[in-house]
């Protein structure tokens, strides 16, 4: 487990930096008054996203391998933090669902039925916890892998023969 404690550490500030993302869309108003800006806005948590990968990489790269590490340690790494961050994935989308933002599902419902995008039945059936978390499960390994894919080639340094 020491081996991976680096990567246990950012993939556990890294579920804490998504919670605090929540919190301020919630506080923005892109959970409520401002919902039918939220598919934009919501988009722009991929700068402390990436942010979080290459910080994490390079306390890999400094603080296990000494300041060199090749691209496969790289990889590795950010799967890892990619996978920690997966695991916890349910446990954020119910805190963010039940604590953050109890009524975001009844307000994404009503504007997208309202904007006639879905019937009330589609509309229920796409936003709700359950859904959120199988998609947050799905959706954390799949970007954290492309992620940790460009930032390694950035991060990687070889030593000096």
């Amino acid at each position: 487990m020491k081996k991976y404690a680096i990567e246990i550490k950012w993939g556990l500030l890294f579920t804490i930096m998504m919670l605090l993302w929540m919190m301020l869309e919630k506080e923005l108003g892109w959970h409520d008054e401002l919902i039918d800006k939220h598919y934009i806005y919501t988009n722009f948590v991929a700068v402390p996203a990436v942010a979080f990968y290459v910080i994490a990489l390079l306390d890999k790269r400094q603080n296990y391998y000494h300041g060199f590490m090749t691209y496969r340690q790289g990889f590795l790494s950010g799967l890892i933090i990619s996978l920690v961050v997966m695991v916890l994935s349910p446990l954020s989308q119910v805190i963010t669902s039940l604590y953050i933002t109890p009524h975001y599902f009844e307000n994404v419902i009503k504007y997208i039925v309202g904007q006639k995008q879905m019937t009330q039945e589609e509309a229920v059936k796409t936003f709700n916890l359950s859904n959120y978390i199988l998609q947050s499960t799905i959706f954390a390994p799949i970007m954290g892998i492309l992620t940790t894919a460009l930032v390694t080639i950035f991060i990687k340094r070889k030593a000096r023969s």
